[in-house]
């Protein structure tokens, strides 16, 4: 049987479809379509940065819509996902807590998230505080902000915000909920009662094959190379996992306009192969810590987007501003854009645009963008878009912004 071709656009909005960028929600998104989303992700990235808001809620917002933001944390609380590291910090659906169980029982294989020699010295303290959440109730950091013993004398909470990181990596306690995006911790028995780690946890080897296939079916379409760093695990042996994959029957190999050698496309996704042009319709701008974008190896071959976030380069050695956001455009990643929301004045500013090397501003393109834009203006609470420093085409069509009607 001849292996199935693809354009490099229809490549691209594969696996736009796979991550659910592919055509806008035509429906108010669900609280389902929320759990749904994460679901089909795997992995939903946490970062605090909140210039514009935080990237969870972008990653969510791009896809969605307008949603509450409260649906997040309702998912969190509700015991609909859980948090430990994955790619990084991330949302998980706590189906697949299975597959995260085998790190936290051997957490000195997780570099400097799980400190042995502090978690050895400091035994006394560290079970002082299990039992204190046992007895009191679930805990934040926040709560532990004296460098004096406490009023009962038998505590010295100085180092409290370690002790309870490396708790949270060992699986101990877990992240009960979110009070303004502070983590809130309890026992894991609390959370997750019916965990039985005899019954339930699986195997390394299993589960990191587990996670591969999740990754696979969350790319859609890829290089067997590029499915290893979803899940941040160490370098896998990709000839023999193809084998076990295509053996499998859960990809299939596809030849794609400018790679030399195959890709492979997951068998959820193997129906589109048949159509003449897959196309993506969404314009959105994307969080830094996007799926899409996060691998930025992969976002280079596959986008030809060459990204980097510079909020932790020094200022005056920035090339294009402190939190910049991707712009996925009809397939594209067309650009990026420097973005802050000035939530006392309702504005948000549009600091910087910078479009790619050899885009050009059709006025379907414009309109898109300014669509993109007024709705993540208005998701944001925003009355009006200022604009900064943006390419000429565009300055002419927008001037210095625009207010945004109201919410209806």
């Amino acid at each position: 049987m001849p292996t199935p071709s693809l354009s490099l656009s229809s490549a691209r909005a594969l696996h736009l479809t796979a991550q659910q960028l592919h055509q806008p929600l035509k429906r108010p998104a669900t609280y389902a379509d929320l759990l749904a989303c994460i679901q089909q992700m795997a992995l939903l990235q946490i970062d605090t940065i909140s210039v514009v808001a935080r990237s969870p809620y972008l990653v969510l917002f791009s896809r969605l819509g307008y949603f509450p933001a409260e649906w997040l944390e309702k998912a969190l609380f509700e015991r609909q996902l859980f948090e430990y590291w994955a790619h990084e910090a991330c949302f998980i659906p706590v189906e697949d807590y299975r597959l995260l169980r085998h790190k936290m029982l051997n957490p000195q294989n997780m570099g400097w998230k799980f400190n042995q020699a502090w978690f050895d010295e400091h035994q006394t303290d560290i079970s002082a505080l299990l039992l204190h959440i046992a007895e009191k109730g679930p805990v934040r950091s926040a709560d532990f902000t004296s460098d004096k013993r406490g009023s009962s004398g038998w505590w010295d909470w100085k180092p409290h915000k370690r002790h309870l990181e490396i708790l949270f990596t060992s699986g101990e306690l877990m992240v009960a909920e979110r009070r303004n995006f502070h983590r809130v911790y309890d026992l894991r028995k609390n959370i997750l009662p019916d965990w039985d780690d005899t019954a339930h946890t699986l195997s390394k080897d299993a589960a990191e094959f587990e996670m591969l296939c999740r990754s696979a079916q969350a790319l859609g379409i890829f290089k067997i190379e590029w499915l290893a760093d979803y899940y941040r695990l160490k370098r896998i042996n990709s000839k023999k996992l193809a084998e076990k994959l295509l053996d499998l029957g859960l990809i299939v190999p596809v030849e794609v306009e400018s790679f030399a050698d195959p890709l492979y496309v997951h068998r959820d996704f193997v129906d589109l192969l048949d159509q003449h042009k897959i196309e993506s319709s969404v314009t959105a701008l994307l969080s830094p810590f996007d799926p899409v974008i996060w691998d930025r190896k992969r976002a280079l071959e596959l986008f030809n987007f060459d990204y980097r976030i510079e909020c932790y380069t020094p200022e005056a050695k920035r090339k294009y501003g402190y939190f910049t956001l991707p712009i996925l455009n009809r397939g594209e990643i067309i650009g990026r854009t420097d973005a802050k929301m000035h939530r006392k004045f309702g504005i948000l500013e549009i600091k910087s645009l910078h479009l790619e090397t050899g885009i050009k501003i059709s006025k379907r393109r414009a309109s898109d963008l300014a669509q993109a834009i007024s709705r993540f203006a208005q998701w944001h609470g925003a009355k009006k878009v200022a604009l900064g420093n943006i390419p000429a085409a565009l300055a002419e069509l927008w001037g210095e912004g625009w207010n945004l009607l109201a919410e209806s």
